[in-house]
């Protein structure tokens, strides 16, 4: 077998070769069967639906950088029409935006230089998801990416630190974002984490952050098994989450900006259970607030019966190549035994049809929990919630999970309710 090493550094803007570093395997992408035998019809329906067929990831992946991205994806979305399109579709948007922010450092232009640094390193990000290695194509794109990201940090008009979170003789990385014009005294935090095909460069928007515009600090992370993490070695593994919870806290408790009786968590899609799981197992987390559920014990809907893009590529984040075993594996993934632990506050947003984790089992969760919580459930939308009346007309999710966690990060308390948005955009409230 291949075997190579990789170190990343304080910053992780780079990776070297040492044999006393931490490492990930370049075994290859894994394989399922259900891959392998449907790629012709996965093509098929690629040219039929776009890119977004699975989930809107044009969509998510824009909105953190702002209007003058629209004209990007929408040349990405008219270029894909197959799997392979992919990776080269982004790779080629980022190359334009890395050339035109060296020309506008060169023109002595920094905020253009920092708009598209920060566009060059999303995308180059996003040319990484097709590829569920460790191989030599992954980690040269990975490295444009932090590259890219680091240079629009330098710019950037808030400070952005790169850290590197000790972990079981590894570490998670992350970027650590203050409000801009912050100048001392103490802030609530968020830890933020991403869903199973986002990164942590999304977890702060370029402009009109709906974290550092409310005052609040920002750990966007890659947690075990997201992104970079695999890479260094770290997976997933229900251990790892429940792990990651006092080594997040303990980091940002040290920090001289951070106030320790007001950290949050937040994620969406699989960073719904991932959050979850860190909540459980951490009492310092004062509140948590999570959307877009991946909340089925075992995970067998968004694995089996969605697109076969998820399986292959959560195989590679937990660091298994035989279908079977990892198909044992997944029966660990549940929060049963676990949300019975969280005392604090605890929001849950989710499609009413959501087709990766059905509504049941997040109704079930809540039923199950006993601390202040709150589900909010809106009428006719799928796992990414929202692009439904009952989203454009009703409460905004994105600014609700804010709001709300803002809120109890400022103790303000919560009632245990079950809201239900219906198309009109008018609220339905019942008690739990």
């Amino acid at each position: 077998m291949d075997r190579r090493r990789f170190i990343a550094s304080a910053a992780g803007a780079t990776l070297a070769a040492s044999s006393g570093a931490a490492f990930a395997e370049e075994e290859g992408a894994a394989m399922t069967k259900r891959f392998a035998a449907q790629r012709w019809a996965l093509d098929n329906i690629i040219r039929a639906n776009g890119i977004d067929w699975d989930q809107p990831r044009s969509f998510y992946l824009s909105a953190p950088c702002g209007v003058e991205a629209n004209a990007d994806f929408a040349a990405i979305r008219a270029r894909v029409q197959k799997m392979a399109d992919i990776g080269p579709a982004f790779e080629s948007t980022a190359r334009r935006r890395e050339a035109k922010a060296r020309a506008a450092e060169a023109d002595g232009n920094p905020v253009t230089a920092r708009d598209n640094w920060f566009m060059a390193a999303i995308h180059y990000g996003a040319a990484e998801w097709p590829y569920d290695d460790s191989g030599k194509r992954h980690l040269e794109l990975h490295q444009k990416k932090r590259e890219c990201y680091a240079n629009y940090a330098r710019l950037a008009n808030h400070r952005v630190e790169a850290v590197s979170i000790p972990f079981k003789g590894k570490s998670i990385p992350g970027w650590f974002h203050l409000p801009p014009g912050h100048t001392g005294g103490k802030l609530p935090a968020v830890i933020s984490i991403p869903g199973m095909d986002s990164f942590k460069e999304t977890g702060v928007a370029l402009a009109n952050d709906r974290w550092l515009s409310r005052g609040v600090a920002v750990l966007a992370i890659d947690g075990p098994g997201q992104y970079e993490s695999p890479l260094l070695g770290v997976y997933v593994s229900m251990q790892n989450w429940i792990d990651a919870g006092p080594a997040l806290v303990d980091w940002l408790v040290a920090r001289p900006e951070v106030d320790a009786r007001r950290i949050g968590v937040t994620g969406s899609s699989f960073g719904s259970f991932f959050g979850t799981i860190v909540a459980s197992h951490e009492p310092r987390i004062a509140a948590t607030a999570v959307i877009a559920t991946c909340l089925e014990p075992g995970c067998h809907t968004i694995f089996e019966e969605a697109s076969p893009t998820f399986k292959k590529r959560f195989m590679w984040m937990s660091n298994y190549t035989d279908e079977a075993k990892f198909d044992d594996f997944v029966k660990t993934l549940t929060w049963e035994g676990h949300v019975e632990k969280i005392r604090n506050p605890y929001l849950v947003v989710a499609g009413e049809a959501d087709e990766l984790s059905p509504l049941e089992h997040t109704e079930r969760m809540i039923r199950t929990m006993t601390g202040p919580r709150q589900l909010v459930v809106y009428a006719d939308s799928r796992h990414s919630v929202g692009n439904v009346p009952a989203a454009n007309l009703g409460p905004f999710p994105p600014a609700l999970v804010a709001d709300w966690l803002v809120a109890r990060l400022n103790g303000k308390p919560v009632t245990s309710e079950r809201w239900f948005v219906q198309a009109t955009g008018q609220v339905v409230k019942t008690p739990l």
